[in-house]
């Protein structure tokens, strides 16, 4: 009888001591409202990761297909140069470091 090995879970993302966010520039308080951005996205082959605020990684891929990031985004001057980046850089830097918006829209729309 062969045991069934346990699966183990990946780290949660640990911002370093003092680090600041690549995307915004605002200070990486280590915990939930941190996240590892792929900078080529996994299924396109990429394996570099940054931490980053959960709510700059989110607006990524909201505004960005994985095509795209992989293409023609795949460096973070690259993103912040993006004129819908720039934008939501400039209002998120305003904003407390553990800011993270929870707003979330409904999946379907009323009927």
């Amino acid at each position: 009888m062969h045991r069934r090995q346990r699966t183990q879970l990946p780290p949660l993302p640990v911002a370093p001591a003092r680090a600041d966010c690549p995307l915004c520039g605002r200070p990486l308080i280590p915990g939930p409202a941190v996240d590892l951005h792929h900078l080529i996205p996994k299924s396109q082959g990429g394996r570099e990761t940054v931490a980053m605020h959960r709510i700059c990684h989110r607006k990524l891929h909201a505004l960005f297909s994985e095509t795209e990031l992989a293409r023609d985004l795949h460096t973070l001057e690259a993103l912040r140069a993006h004129p819908s980046v720039a934008a939501f850089v400039r209002w998120v830097r305003r904003r407390p470091p553990e800011f993270d918006d929870t707003h979330h829209r409904p999946r379907r729309a009323p009927r």
